[in-house]
């Protein structure tokens, strides 16, 4: 549905530490996706993810049928977005702030064929 958090990443200098302290406090478990990226397996929609100089925080991803139309509304209200990417066979994203700021991010699912 628009709008849901559909995804969440947490950043981490070291992902083998955060994986271990999340599984240590919430029985979590990921698998690889790719690099040093991990799915969450059994907890939240989301992945732990190496901490980059723009990704410090918590980022999250609201869900949208028409990540282009999102976007282009970013820009409307006030907000900035940074170019629309496409995921292969996950989907299309794209990192935003609002009018203030904020940081969040949208999430278009790649289409079932």
């Amino acid at each position: 549905m628009p709008g849901d958090i559909s995804w969440v990443e947490l950043p981490a200098a070291d992902t083998t530490k955060a994986r271990t302290f999340y599984g240590g406090l919430f029985g979590w478990s990921t698998s690889e996706f790719g690099g040093d990226y991990h799915v969450i397996d059994n907890g939240p929609t989301g992945a732990i993810a190496p901490r980059e100089e723009d990704f410090t925080h918590p980022r999250v991803y609201f869900a949208t049928e028409d990540v282009d139309a999102s976007v282009k509304r970013v820009h409307e209200l006030g907000g900035r977005s940074e170019d629309v990417q496409t995921v292969p066979g996950v989907g299309r994203i794209a990192h935003c702030h609002d009018d203030q700021g904020t940081p969040f991010s949208l999430f278009e699912p790649a289409q079932e064929t």
